[in-house]
């Protein structure tokens, strides 16, 4: 094990290298650009070490389109030592967009001051590097191992995954007679093992009114004025409900241990016109709104509950306001996972980090969700973790980065992970 953990150490400017590779591929999703090109880097890299490759498009799935196609790579390489399990490091590759604020190149991958910076270097291009150099290691030195290693960068993770791992799930790539054991390399920090993450549901409610001049308004009913309404009773019925909610489930940080629910957007009336558009908005009474909610729950919680709270809160408002009338709209939701503190990959790493980082890893949960619910619901394997390199408050920020010791320290802990479940 020692020259296990010594040959990571070697490879340190390799894992680097990889890391300002991958970086500099800007696979902004949406809509979903360069997948192919980073696929294709992953895979001539591990076939020209004896790795099976495969390319697979998620066609017909939820994003996928001609000119935005989604592709995935699996890649897998057997043991010499014949049967046993299989250990699967999945990633997705898909980055979100830029924002402000920026002081470096995103797409640079710049080295300074011990850290690699760039969108995606945190959430989760150096992990995905991170768990690939641990490997290799692991299979240059101990090409006997029993059973199999698997490594995939997969897409659309930041938007719910239904591009990558959930297509794999569904065509059988995470069935347990399959792999035994995933390891999500999210931004978790390394002395860290996440067990799951909270439920959401997505949802549009939209409120009604009725269309007339603007400087006639008491000839129509403005949709923005009940949505106001809806708003108001939120703030002083539903979010003091939600926040005195708590879980037992480790969530962090702190605040999502309590149910929550975010305003992720608003809009009544006339549409957005195009950025060069010169003129003013027509004068007109709006005639509907549309407010998207992004609910985050608990497992203590049931979602057929969460969805009628909402309903009945909308009830009390159309039982005291005239011509109030409304629809919710369901976008999206999942259930709350959680992986067993004593599963087999639990135990591994565990154990793993605490060789490496002389401490006992802290279980936590994850306030938002990542691919494991399509490994768990789709896939049917439990024995699933996320654990990789990264400070989580750094995911989506400007002038994003992942510590290079960091990377170092959590493939070796993913290297001896690998030398217990397979060696």
């Amino acid at each position: 094990m020692d020259a296990l953990l010594a040959e990571i150490e070697r490879r340190e400017g390799d894992l680097v290298s990889l890391t300002q590779e991958l970086i500099r591929i800007p696979t902004l999703n949406p809509p979903g650009l360069h997948y192919r090109d980073i696929c294709d880097l992953v895979g001539a890299r591990m076939k020209a070490q004896g790795w099976d490759v495969r390319l697979i498009r998620a066609e017909g799935a939820i994003g996928d389109s001609e000119s935005h196609p989604r592709w995935n790579v699996v890649c897998r390489l057997e043991g010499r030592g014949g049967p046993g399990d299989c250990v699967h490091f999945n990633g997705h590759h898909d980055v979100v967009t830029v924002g402000d604020g920026w002081t470096r190149d995103p797409f640079g991958g710049e080295l300074a001051g011990g850290r690699v910076y760039g969108r995606g270097a945190c959430d989760m291009k150096g992990g995905i590097a991170t768990s690939i150099v641990a490997a290799e290691a692991f299979a240059a030195l101990t090409p006997g191992f029993r059973g199999a290693i698997e490594i995939s960068a997969t897409a659309d993770e930041e938007s719910g995954g239904f591009g990558g791992v959930a297509y794999l799930a569904e065509k059988g790539f995470f069935d347990p007679d399959r792999v035994q054991h995933v390891i999500i390399p999210e931004p978790l920090n390394k002395d860290r093992i996440c067990l799951g993450h909270r439920g959401v549901w997505w949802a549009e409610i939209e409120t009604k009114g009725h269309i007339a001049h603007g400087s006639m308004p008491f000839l129509g009913d403005c949709a923005v004025r009940h949505m106001g309404a809806v708003l108001d009773e939120m703030a002083r019925t539903l979010f003091p409900v939600l926040a005195g909610r708590r879980t037992d489930m480790p969530v962090v940080p702190e605040g999502a241990r309590s149910s929550t629910m975010n305003l992720n957007s608003i809009h009544g009336g006339e549409p957005v016109q195009e950025a060069d558009y010169t003129g003013l908005p027509s004068a007109c009474v709006p005639d509907r709104c549309i407010l998207t909610i992004d609910r985050r729950f608990l497992i203590e919680e049931d979602i057929a509950e969460v969805k009628a709270e909402v309903v009945a809160m909308m009830e009390r408002i159309r039982a005291v306001r005239p011509d109030f009338r409304y629809e919710i709209r369901d976008l999206f939701e999942v259930l709350p996972t959680m992986t067993a503190q004593d599963a087999p990959v639990v135990r591994t790493v565990q154990d793993a980090v605490h060789r490496v980082l002389g401490k006992s890893a802290e279980f936590v949960v994850s306030p938002g969700t990542y691919d494991q619910k399509h490994i768990d619901r789709i896939g049917r394997l439990r024995n699933c973790i996320a654990y990789g390199p990264g400070i989580l408050d750094l995911a989506h920020q400007p002038d994003e980065w992942i510590g290079v010791r960091d990377m170092v320290q959590s493939g070796q802990v993913m290297a001896l992970a690998l030398h217990d479940l397979l060696g």
